[in-house]
């Protein structure tokens, strides 16, 4: 895949599902750690909207899951829906995970998480020969456009400046010696 190099390529809708359904686990196990991080800071706000993303998250893989039928699609995506490099499109990065963040933070960092699935499923759908991993890829397009749009939505709602980490951390390292 052109944007992304290290994702699986999709050729059969058995592989596309097992992949989607990959996406969405590694989303809520990022997002449940994230929330855990936030609980450890005593930011149980934070803690609370991480834990509404991973909920959202794993409504989406069960839909995938009854989608596949059949299909195993957890020992499929385990196989077969891995990166080789780096973690999978909507895997909140942790880099950029600070005690001190906003709403708006985590949001914006789910919004990139959902845009790079956006463009995963594109690249699926300009790429892959199969019919019906083609229409379901289109299918998750269209989601993750909706997700997209959500997290700007949201992001709108509670946007506040992003706060940054030095002379106003209430609880700043102090140095040693």
């Amino acid at each position: 895949m052109s944007d992304q190099p290290d994702a699986p390529r999709v050729s059969s809708l058995a592989e596309l599902l097992a992949v989607a359904y990959q996406v969405e686990v590694d989303a809520v196990e990022r997002y449940r750690m994230l929330a855990e991080q936030m609980d450890t800071h005593n930011n149980a706000e934070l803690a609370a909207v991480f834990r509404d993303l991973a909920r959202a998250e794993g409504i989406h893989a069960a839909e995938i899951q009854r989608w596949a039928g059949d299909v195993d699609v957890a020992a499929l995506g385990g196989q077969f829906g891995q990166w080789t490099t780096g973690d999978s499109p909507e895997a909140a990065d942790l880099s950029s995970a600070h005690y001190m963040m906003t709403h708006s933070d985590a949001l914006r960092m789910a919004l990139a998480g959902e845009e790079r699935a956006l463009a995963f499923f594109e690249e699926v759908v300009r790429t892959v020969d199969d019919p019906k991993a083609k229409e379901l890829a289109k299918r998750l397009v269209e989601e993750e456009k909706e997700h997209v749009e959500l997290c700007h939505q949201l992001i709108r709602r509670h946007d506040k400046p992003l706060r940054r980490l030095g002379n106003e951390d209430p609880d700043a390292p102090e140095p040693q010696g």
